[in-house]
């Protein structure tokens, strides 16, 4: 009977003590999360249950399953596989701690600050700090799960003798993904490139969707994603329209006939702009930029918060300037000129009336 009330009271008491210290420190992170609304610490903490309670759970299992008298001879094993879980487990814990710390972190920081390009270097730089510190707790949980190997132990000391020719090794082989990684840090603190930067990259228009330590998504206006290495960034000229301030100035350029009402025109674009809502009030202009023997070259500025707004200005200018011009002043659009040639002017010397009667004769006598 011992026998069997032994295992169940140690597995049992263990699962029924973490689901209540797991419960109860939910309910304490619910109360903290209840009071402070100004930070979401507490709410990304909760995330962090399942780990925790699995961190417990072994923890405790591993100290009291002695106590249990069940699978002895698998001792052992069960006793290393409970050190695996828990060294896995307790990795899945950190790296949930440091993401919620971080979160919070760049959330007071942009609720702090209005400047939005700020912003966008501020999340790129806490994208890619969190996946460096992902990356090395992991490498340090899968060190410590083969450290518990005795094979793998001995095995350490004629590794770290041959670390130097196997770091030499791997500089050689992995030459391309460590440059991208190096770029990828360039990137995050060097300030060149940044996660909702709109770029220009080649010839394709879009905005940066994702940055990683060896990778670059663009997401393009006819949602594609062009991934492209960092190294790139780092190593050809690219476009960034969102460096510094994100306002921009369009260019909207027409091909008239020289008869176009350029004063006209000039009030026209000023109607146009006041009803758009993505025009920002800054500037506009419209000018003649170039000539031709058959048309004139018209060009309008058009001044605009972001890329985005930007485009949809220009598009509505050119397309109701377009109309406007075809309704009220059709004679302004480029035509093909079909017309006879104007002779330059001459003087005619005056026919007699002798010469007149034999040019109307001509034709019904047929003299020559």
């Amino acid at each position: 009977m011992e026998n069997v009330l032994r295992p169940l009271i140690v597995l049992g008491g263990t699962v029924l003590l973490t689901l209540a210290i797991g419960w109860g420190t939910d309910r304490l992170l619910c109360k903290a999360d209840e009071r402070d609304h100004d930070t979401p610490l507490w709410g990304l903490l909760r995330r962090a249950r399942i780990p925790y309670q699995l961190v417990l759970c072994t923890a405790m299992l591993r100290g009291s399953y002695d106590q249990t008298k069940l699978l002895e001879r698998h001792q052992v094993g069960i006793g290393r596989t409970l050190t695996l879980v828990l060294i896995g487990s307790a990795a899945w814990l950190v790296i949930r701690i440091v993401s919620a710390v971080v979160e919070t972190t760049y959330t007071r920081y942009a609720r702090a600050h209005r400047d939005a390009a700020r912003v966008r270097r501020v999340r790129t730089q806490v994208e890619l700090i969190m996946r460096v510190v992902s990356a090395i707790v992991i490498v340090v949980a899968a060190s410590s799960m083969l450290l518990t190997f005795p094979a793998m132990r001995a095995a350490g000391a004629s590794l770290l003798a041959s670390a130097g020719i196997i770091a030499a090794i791997a500089g050689v082989a992995a030459q391309s993904t460590l440059s991208n990684m190096f770029a990828g840090l360039q990137i995050a603190f060097g300030d060149m490139v940044r996660i909702g930067d709109t770029v220009v990259v080649d010839g394709e228009w879009g905005t940066v969707e994702e940055i990683t330590l060896t990778f670059l998504t663009v997401r393009t206006w006819d949602e594609r994603r062009i991934t492209m290495p960092v190294s790139y960034f780092t190593s050809k000229p690219f476009e960034n329209w969102s460096r510094g301030t994100p306002q921009m100035t369009g260019i909207v350029y027409w091909h008239l006939d020289h008869s176009a009402p350029i004063e006209a025109m000039r009030e026209k674009l000023r109607d146009i702009l006041r009803h758009c809502p993505a025009w920002d009030g800054r500037a506009y202009g419209l000018v003649v930029t170039d000539t031709t023997p058959n048309t004139i070259q018209v060009r309008a500025l058009v001044t605009a918060k972001d890329a985005d707004d930007i485009w949809t200005v220009r598009v509505a200018v050119r397309e109701q300037m377009i109309t406007w011009l075809s309704a009220e002043h059709p004679y302004a659009l480029p035509r093909v000129n079909t017309a006879d040639a104007v002779l330059p002017p001459y003087r005619v010397p005056s026919p007699d009336r002798a010469s007149l009667r034999r040019a109307y004769d001509f034709p019904r006598t047929g003299r020559g």
